[in-house]
């Protein structure tokens, strides 16, 4: 059994009705992450995936709302205005999309009938690194590695 949980149990989710995956100690970019995840709630498994093909292929930018500022403007976002390709992340989206779709296979449910109803990414481990500066010292930086989640449910 893993040591880790699921940040969904507050959504009340029928079991006999949702499936969900998880990608752990991923190295992408928690910010990128989040906006992705936001923006594939609501949408059923065929749209996301449709969605995020276009990102990978750079016809479609996902909108940045919660890390915006400093971030450049594409013009085919309607109501944002800051957005971008994250293209690494997509690629990582495209396995946990399969994989939950492979484990509502396995459940028995409807694979054409399957909406997002929850995609979360959250920080995990940190990966620390040192670089040697002058006199003897270092300094600390790391890299961050982060979870992300997601559970579909039949309609």
């Amino acid at each position: 059994m893993p040591s880790w949980e699921y940040s969904l149990k507050s959504l009340n989710l029928d079991p006999e009705r949702t499936a969900i995956a998880s990608l752990r100690d991923v190295d992408i970019s928690l910010k990128k992450a989040v906006e992705v995840c936001a923006s594939l709630k609501g949408l059923s498994l065929e749209e996301a995936r449709r969605l995020l093909r276009d990102v990978i292929a750079l016809k479609q930018p996902i909108p940045y709302r919660r890390y915006f500022k400093k971030g450049s403007h594409k013009h085919q976002l309607q109501g944002w205005h800051s957005g971008g390709y994250p293209v690494k992340v997509c690629r990582y989206m495209l396995k946990l999309l399969d994989s939950v779709e492979a484990n509502a296979e396995h459940k028995g449910l409807d694979t054409s009938r399957l909406v997002i109803v929850h995609a979360a990414a959250q920080k995990g481990r940190r990966i620390p690194r040192y670089m040697p500066r002058a006199f003897g010292r270092a300094t600390r930086w790391g890299r961050q590695l982060v979870h992300v989640e997601i559970a579909v449910r039949e309609v």
